[in-house]
């Protein structure tokens, strides 16, 4: 499946921005399930290219002149490949994602949630049991968290949106001692009004990794694009900055994922 990408984003503040820096984690990098056929950022300024400490394609964009608004426009079209086959990634080893983060810390529903799926034989199967629970128990539901939400403030809540979803997810795996990652990306979906811009985890074991789709109940990734992984949301998010000045800040971001090419669904 060949999918075409445009994502814009724009922050505008109500007094001038002296100095800002911004994190970008927009571009995705090849793997063995997705091919890129072509990329471009839209930028203010040229920015620097590096890689983060997740393997992560980062570029670093940083602002010296006054400015009252920002915009950020990633474009491309990217070959998927459906099957769960994700790179062996040895520039970090999968056991340090067994950490807990303070998005993942779990509280005492979280350790007694991930108990009740605790078992001796068949991790995979088991983990598709808890991703039916906490979505059984956590219905998809906007507006009621923010990208400030912790696993165990959402769990409480019972409702929340993919991030939350995998946070809690993630949170749980940890707990039972299964390295399990953040992952944030963008969902192709027949329904116009689905949010394209997603976010899921990431299982090892058996020597690779497994995805666990918590919000559409899927482990086949085969209309999702990767664009960055790491202990939770802050690592992973497409775009993270810093500013001195610039008053009240509003934002206003959208993703538009359109099929191009067919192939395997």
């Amino acid at each position: 499946m060949k999918l075409s990408i445009r994502h814009s984003t724009e922050y505008r503040y109500s007094e001038q921005v002296l100095h800002s820096t911004q994190y970008l984690r927009l571009t995705p990098r090849p793997s063995a399930r997705q091919r890129i056929l072509h990329w471009h950022l839209d930028m203010p300024e040229p920015a620097s290219e590096a890689s983060d400490g997740f393997g992560n394609i980062l570029h670093v964009l940083t602002l010296d002149q006054p400015h009252e608004a920002i915009h950020l426009t990633a474009t491309g079209e990217v070959e998927i490949d459906g099957e769960d086959r994700e790179d062996d990634d040895t520039r970090i080893s999968p056991l340090v994602y067994c950490r807990y983060s303070p998005f993942t810390r779990p509280d005492s529903l979280l350790h007694e949630l991930a108990r009740s799926h605790q078992r001796t034989a068949g991790t995979l199967t088991n983990l598709e049991g808890l991703s039916e629970t906490i979505l059984s128990r956590m219905p998809f539901t906007p507006g009621i968290t923010d990208v400030s939400s912790t696993a165990a403030e959402a769990y409480r809540l019972r409702k929340g949106v993919c991030q939350d979803h995998t946070h809690v997810f993630l949170s749980c795996c940890r707990a039972l001692g299964i390295p399990a990652r953040y992952v944030s990306g963008y969902l192709y979906s027949d329904d116009s009004e689905h949010v394209a811009s997603h976010a899921w985890a990431e299982v090892w074991f058996d020597e690779r990794w497994h995805t666990f789709d918590v919000t559409n109940q899927t482990r086949r990734p085969r209309r999702h694009l990767k664009l960055a992984v790491g202990f939770d949301y802050l690592d992973a998010c497409p775009v993270r900055g810093v500013r001195y000045g610039g008053g009240v800040e509003s934002l206003r971001a959208a993703a538009l994922v359109r099929q191009t090419g067919t192939g395997d669904q």
